[in-house]
C-alpha cells in the first residue's frame, strides 16, 4: 500500500509540509536566541560624568557601571566610613568622600578606598580630611545610590552599611542644599593607607525568549504530525481495502453455499 504511486506522492507532500514546519521551528528558535543575546555595553570606555548622569535625577540603566571622569575638588572633613563592604572576598570598610563637580554646582559621593579594619579606615579618613582643598579630577565606576539600612541590633546607630546619598547629605558638614547626584563613584585611583576597591564591570544576564521556544516546539510537533497523518491515512486505506476483500470473500462463500443447498 505504501509504495503505490498515490501514497508515495502523498508522502512527498507530507515531507514537504514537515520540512516547512521544521524551518518555521528553526526560525522561531533563532529568534529566541537572538532576542536573548545581550550586546556588551561600552562601560570600560571612560566618559564625562555629565554625559552619564545629571544631578538630582536617577541615573539611566545604561549608565550603571559606566566608567566616568569628573573635574572638581574634594570637601575635606566630609569623609564617612561605610562598613560591611566586600573587597576580593574580604569584609572591611570603605572611606567615602564628598566631591564637588565643576560646572554642575553639585556634589557626588566617591568611595575612595577599602580598609580591612575600622581603625585603618578611620586613620585614612583623618589623613584625607587634613589635605587642603584643590582642583583635581576623579575617575571611577558610576553606580546608583543604595538604600539606607538600619544598623544591626547592638551596633553603633551611626554606623553606615550602604552608600546612601540621602544619609550622606545629612552628614556632610559643608552641604548647603545644592544639587546632589543620586549615584556614587567607586574611585579607581590609589589613596594612601587604603586598598583600591575591586569594582569589576557589571555582569549581564542572557535570557531566552521562552515564547519563541514554545513556538519552535509547536512547529516541531506539527512536522511530526504531518508524517503521522500520512501514516494514518495509509493505514485507514489499507484497512478499508482489507475489509472490502473480506466482505467480497464472505459474499462468495455465501453465494457458493446457496448454490450447493438442496
Amino acid at each position: 500500500m505504501m509504495v503505490r504511486p498515490r501514497w508515495v506522492l502523498m508522502l512527498l507532500l507530507a515531507l514537504a509540509i514537515a520540512a516547512g514546519f521544521a524551518l518555521l521551528g528553526q526560525w522561531q528558535l533563532g529568534r529566541a536566541v537572538q532576542s536573548g543575546h545581550v550586546e556588551k555595553l561600552p562601560t570600560e570606555t571612560v566618559m564625562p560624568l555629565a554625559d552619564a548622569a545629571a544631578p538630582s535625577a536617577p541615573i539611566r540603566q545604561t549608565s550603571t557601571g559606566q566608567m566616568v571622569e569628573a573635574d572638581g575638588r574634594w570637601v575635606p572633613g566630609d569623609e564617612q566610613l561605610v562598613s560591611g563592604r566586600l573587597n576580593g572576598g574580604a569584609t572591611g570598610w570603605w572611606v567615602v568622600g564628598h566631591f564637588e563637580v565643576d560646572g554642575m554646582d553639585a556634589g557626588i559621593p566617591v568611595a575612595r578606598g577599602w580598609a580591612a579594619t575600622e581603625k585603618e579606615a578611620a586613620s585614612a579618613a583623618r589623613s584625607l580630611a587634613a589635605e587642603p582643598a584643590s582642583d583635581t579630577s576623579v575617575t571611577g565606576r558610576l553606580l546608583p545610590t543604595e538604600a539606607p539600612e538600619q544598623p544591626a541590633e547592638g551596633a553603633d546607630p551611626h554606623t553606615m552599611t550602604t552608600v546612601a546619598v540621602a544619609a550622606l547629605m545629612n552628614l556632610w558638614t559643608q552641604y548647603d542644599e545644592h544639587d546632589v547626584y543620586e549615584a556614587y563613584i567607586v574611585d579607581h585611583g590609589v589613596v594612601s593607607g587604603l586598598d583600591r576597591i575591586d569594582s569589576p564591570p557589571p555582569s549581564q544576564e542572557v535570557e531566552l525568549n521562552w515564547l519563541n521556544v514554545f513556538y519552535a516546539i509547536e512547529w516541531t510537533v506539527f512536522a511530526g504530525f504531518a508524517i503521522f497523518l500520512w501514516y494514518r491515512l495509509v493505514r485507514d486505506a489499507y484497512q478499508r481495502e482489507q475489509d472490502e476483500l473480506d466482505d467480497a470473500e464472505e459474499a462468495r462463500e455465501q453465494a457458493g453455499a446457496s448454490s450447493t443447498a438442496p
